[in-house]
């Protein structure tokens, strides 16, 4: 028996039992499915996150509290008000500094209130982390100093707010205290899957004297030369470790952060792809089964076989590779589903999802293996039988 004719004998022996092909089939299906649409989910994260960092800036430096590392648990920030100042002096015309506290608040006005995050950042910080003013201006020096309570809104904090009224000098009210808002920014969309839109932004120390704490969460440091960032960071350390340990505070440049990133998603994608690859392994389950069901129904066929002349080998090929071909649709139709499944997510679902077509290939690839795998203890179980013995098989 060639090949072929193992190929078209599978395919008979699989429409001779349609609804029970189907059900193994449907077995691998969802185990395919699952991988592609898991991965791909995966890597829609991964390319979420990568945008968003990408988004900030090359030139841009991310003082954070503690080690920044995969796995170590957040530190509480010591950060102050005199770090942005001695970091400033160090640098000069160097880099621009700034810092930043968050809170979320419920924000109130005459015509509407939103729960969003509210902002404590210096006078620098339009300009540092790219917020670029719509309307009005940004906070000053002056604010900073004072602790004046003035606001300036993001694009849809401010349609949130106040519908279509112009928010310029009107107030809100944040934790029982009033804030006139002096400006608002252009619309920046989602970075990091938060909406910089819908923030709000005080002068630090006004924020500070809200939230009811003194340090700040997070610096900035941003260089207009490229090249002079390693520098910059070395003098960032010298000037930070003059307070802290070495080990309480972070400088993390744009290819740091996307190195932690990439390591929690990478992980993230691993075990999403190990979960579906469960549901792979037990559809591979349920192919070995229904062969072996198979095997014991056509008993006799395979003793008529075998007394007209075909060898074991022939046999066992015969049953492995209908196995293989339940195995292979399942593959075909699994992958096409969790492409479409993918796509739709992406367009019509808050879900990023990227497709990744070695994925793909690699589900498929994976569902024809297991359809070997399953398959060869049923295959050879049933080329093993004795011609004599399976004809007499009731």
């Amino acid at each position: 028996m060639s090949f072929a004719e193992s190929v078209r004998v599978a395919l008979t022996a699989i429409r001779a039992n349609r609804m029970r092909s189907s059900l193994t089939v449907l077995g691998v299906v969802i185990g395919v499915l699952s991988v592609v649409l898991l991965v791909a989910v995966g890597a829609g994260a991964r390319a979420v996150v990568t945008a968003g960092v990408e988004d900030l800036g090359s030139n841009l430096l991310l003082i954070a509290p503690g080690s920044f590392e995969f796995g170590q648990a957040p530190t509480r920030s010591q950060f102050t008000l005199d770090d942005i100042d001695d970091l400033s002096r160090e640098l000069r015309d160097r880099a621009q500094v700034t810092g930043s506290i968050a809170s979320g608040e419920r924000v109130r006005s005459d015509t509407g209130s939103a729960f969003t995050s509210v902002i404590g950042v210096t006078a620098d910080f339009d300009d540092v982390v790219n917020r670029p003013v719509a309307r009005g201006e940004f906070l000053n020096e002056s604010d900073l100093a004072t602790g004046r309570r003035v606001a300036v809104l993001g694009a849809s904090a401010a349609e949130g707010l106040f519908g279509g009224i112009d928010p310029i000098a009107r107030n809100i009210t944040v934790g029982g205290l009033r804030f006139r808002v002096i400006g608002t920014v252009e619309p920046l969309g989602s970075s990091l899957g938060v909406d910089r839109d819908s923030q709000v932004y005080v002068p630090l120390t006004a924020a500070q004297r809200l939230f009811g704490i003194r340090t700040i969460d997070t610096l900035f440091v941003r260089t207009d030369d490229r090249a002079a960032l390693d520098d910059v960071t070395l003098t960032i350390e010298r000037v930070l470790s003059e307070r802290f340990d070495p080990d309480e505070f972070s400088v993390l440049s744009q290819d740091e952060i996307l190195g932690v990133a990439g390591r929690i998603l990478d992980t993230l994608t691993l075990v999403l792809a190990a979960i579906a690859g469960i549901s792979l392994l037990v559809g591979g389950i349920g192919v070995s089964n229904i062969m072996l069901v198979s095997v014991s129904e056509r008993t006799r066929e395979i003793g008529l076989r075998k007394a007209l002349g075909a060898r074991t080998v022939e046999i066992t090929r015969q049953f492995l590779v209908e196995a293989i071909v339940l195995c292979g649709i399942g593959g075909v139709l699994g992958a096409g589903l969790g492409v479409g499944l993918s796509i739709v997510a992406e367009r019509f679902t808050p879900v990023p999802a990227e497709v990744t077509w070695w994925s793909v290939a690699l589900a498929f690839g994976v569902s024809v293996l297991v359809g070997v795998v399953f398959g060869v203890f049923p295959a050879r179980r049933a080329g093993r039988l004795d011609p004599v013995v399976a004809l007499r098989r009731e």
